[in-house]
């Protein structure tokens, strides 16, 4: 990764996007993580000479623009961007308001498209660059009571496809990665939720959102981590346009 330098991870300050942030910056990369709260990306960055933090929302693309012109005139282009803001709710689809519907796609999808945009043409221009999209199983397969959230990762791996077809001959790679059930503040929101409608315990609640998973165990952010940091060295210089699924055997 000798020619890579300055990486964007949006969502950056908990779960899987603090992981990439943190295994980038032990790397040596200079790192600028977003989101909307300002504390937890301060949280990463604290201690941390490599990681810098940006409040931006990725749903706005003055937002993006600025957040662009503030890092990249800081630290140099980006080379790598990972893609990794993301939300989720559950309903059946009857019950799903067009509100749902829009927010959920406005952050997993078109957040998604707006996040790499800026990098695409100065990425080509270079000869270098490494697109990873924070997708999910859930874009590789349908699951009952998040229509929004399955439709708009389907979308992820869709732009992704896209993405990695334009920019083929160019050195850029473009790739996504699928988790399944991560143990992550999202998750742990998931199951508040559950235990809240369900008046399942805590324990049980956490084992039904694992059995999930076909091996009955949570992934580990860091193990979604160890696959970016993959994903963007020198040995993946031949991978693009793949759906990568780490959800232990879905």
């Amino acid at each position: 990764m000798t020619a890579l330098h300055h990486a964007l991870v949006s969502g950056g300050g908990s779960g899987i996007g603090r992981a990439v942030a943190l295994s980038l910056a032990e790397s040596g990369i200079a790192v600028t993580v977003c989101g909307r709260k300002a504390a937890p990306l301060e949280a990463v960055a604290v201690g941390n000479r490599n990681i810098h933090a940006h409040v931006a929302d990725v749903t706005d693309e003055a937002s993006v623009a600025a957040l662009y012109e503030a890092a990249e005139g800081a630290r140099g282009p980006f080379d790598i961007v990972v893609a990794n803001a993301g939300t989720a709710s559950s309903a059946p689809a009857y019950r799903t308001t067009l509100e749902d519907w829009n927010r959920i796609l406005n952050v997993n999808l078109t957040g998604a498209f707006l996040t790499v945009r800026p990098a695409l043409k100065g990425m080509a221009e270079r000869g270098r660059g490494r697109i990873v999209f924070i997708a999910s199983v859930a874009g590789l397969r349908g699951s009952a009571y998040v229509a929004p959230y399955v439709a708009s990762k389907h979308g992820v791996v869709g732009l992704m496809r896209a993405l990695s077809a334009e920019l083929l001959k160019t050195g850029v790679t473009v790739n996504a990665i699928c988790p399944g059930y991560v143990q992550t503040e999202m998750l742990e929101e998931s199951i508040r939720r559950v235990m809240e409608k369900t008046g399942r315990g805590e324990e049980e609640a956490r084992r039904g959102f694992a059995e999930t998973n076909p091996n009955h165990r949570l992934i580990q952010p860091e193990e979604v981590a160890a696959a970016a940091m993959w994903l963007v060295s020198d040995a993946a210089i031949s991978v693009t346009g793949q759906a990568i699924a780490i959800s232990g055997g879905a």
